[in-house]
């Protein structure tokens, strides 16, 4: 988890890095331990206004694939350097028309222990064609609840934050260059003894 302010400077870094060119907008830069992912918005293909659905969609589909193409080196090169920086993966993505497209993420393995009443219910999303695996089934569960707990995680999310703000001031914290105080006190404590 990262702070608002950690999060302002990611995405910062990215806004002055990034080619000019690249993107018509930086959209949406998203971070969790293992990755972060770098979604723009491109222009749409020109179409006529009473296209067909299927050629839109194909549309859509084909400016996004030359996107990835011509972009590609100019991504990995940023990619690098936020890697470096920030020991982190990034993956890419775009929205054009109201679609989006992402073109490489992390698939982050997460290991859990399960009680028998769980892996059933696992079991019977796979049974009933919902998931393929176990895995499937449960990345099917979490995108389940993130659909219907949006509101609750952002506020859960902001309430961490404000933890971790609590805590980076605790006694551990480094000591501001700027303040004083304590060496004041320190010196009216000797010359009181003195």
């Amino acid at each position: 988890m990262i702070t608002t302010e950690q999060r302002e400077k990611l995405r910062g870094w990215f806004a002055g890095r990034l080619p000019d060119d690249l993107f018509e907008e930086l959209t949406e830069i998203t971070v969790d331990r293992e990755e972060i992912t770098v979604i723009g918005r491109i222009p749409e293909p020109r179409l006529t206004e009473d296209a067909p659905a299927a050629e839109r969609e194909a549309a859509l589909e084909g400016r996004a694939q030359e996107f990835r193409e011509r972009t590609r080196e100019d991504r990995m090169a940023v990619a690098r350097e936020a890697e470096h920086r920030f020991r982190r993966k990034v993956s890419w993505g775009v929205e054009c028309g109201g679609r989006r497209t992402l073109f490489t993420h992390v698939a982050a393995p997460v290991m859990t222990r399960l009680r028998q009443p769980e892996r059933q219910v696992l079991d019977t999303l796979i049974a009933g064609g919902v998931a393929r695996s176990r895995s499937d089934a449960l990345a099917w569960c979490v995108r389940l609840v993130q659909r219907h707990t949006d509101d609750w995680l952002a506020e859960l999310r902001d309430s961490l934050e404000h933890v971790q703000r609590v805590r980076a001031q605790g006694p551990d914290a480094e000591p501001d260059p700027g303040d004083h105080t304590e060496h004041t006190e320190h010196r009216k404590q000797t010359d009181d003894e003195g």
